[in-house]
Parts: structure tokens; C-alpha cells; sequence
């Protein structure tokens, strides 16, 4: 499988967020929460990363851990499987900033529970 994430794959406007909010279903994994819809029309699946302004007031924080998490979700994507399409956003929802090793075993834990959800 390819291991990028072009912007095809990545969630994005107003609607398409709105209705993940508001139909999706919720969970918790470590330090991160997901929200996962399965869309009507969508051919790939989409991820939205978010990390609250609340919690860490810098952007250079915020920013590092947004990096962490979408590498995590490149780098093993392909544990989703034939999982069909999806939007997923995943919320960091830690007070610490964790090493990229914990971020990507939480990341891997949500894949994988997705992955044998949609067979």
C-alpha cells in the first residue's frame, strides 16, 4: 500500500466536518479520541487531525503533535485493511506532550479496532 497521504486523503471543509461531528461515532484509545463516519459517496478514506488551542496555548506544540499523529496514521494505514471508505478524525486529548513512540501505539490500537470493525 502507499505510505503517503496526498490531500485526497485528508478531511477537510465545512460539511464534511460537520457531518462527522454530528453522525459519527465516538472512542477513546490512550491519549486520543476518534470520531469515525462511514460516508456515502467517499472512495478513500479521510483523516482530520485536531489538538486543542485549550490545552496547549503554542502553535509550535500544537503543530508538533499534529506531525507525530498524521506520521503515526501514514506510516500504518494499511492496518485499516479492506475496511471501506472512512472519515476518521482523531483528537489528542493529553495534557503532556508524549513521545511519538506512545502516539503511534494509540494510533496503531484505533487502526487495528477499525480495521476488524468494518470485516
Amino acid at each position: 500500500m502507499d505510505r503517503t497521504l496526498p490531500k485526497h486523503e485528508r478531511l477537510s471543509g465545512k460539511t464534511a466536518i460537520g457531518a462527522l461531528m454530528k453522525k459519527g461515532r465516538w472512542g477513546a484509545s490512550g491519549c486520543l479520541k476518534y470520531c469515525v463516519m462511514t460516508p456515502g459517496g467517499g472512495e478513500t478514506n479521510r483523516i482530520m487531525v485536531s489538538v486543542s488551542k485549550r490545552i496547549f496555548k503554542r502553535a509550535v506544540k500544537r503543530n508538533l503533535l499534529k506531525r507525530r499523529i498524521r506520521e503515526s496514521y501514514r506510516t500504518q494505514k494499511d492496518l485499516l485493511g479492506a475496511a471501506g471508505p472512512m472519515d476518521l478524525m482523531l483528537v489528542y486529548n493529553s495534557k503532556e506532550i508524549l513521545d511519538y513512540q506512545v502516539i503511534r501505539e494509540d494510533v496503531a490500537e484505533i487502526l487495528k479496532h477499525l480495521g476488524e470493525a468494518a470485516e
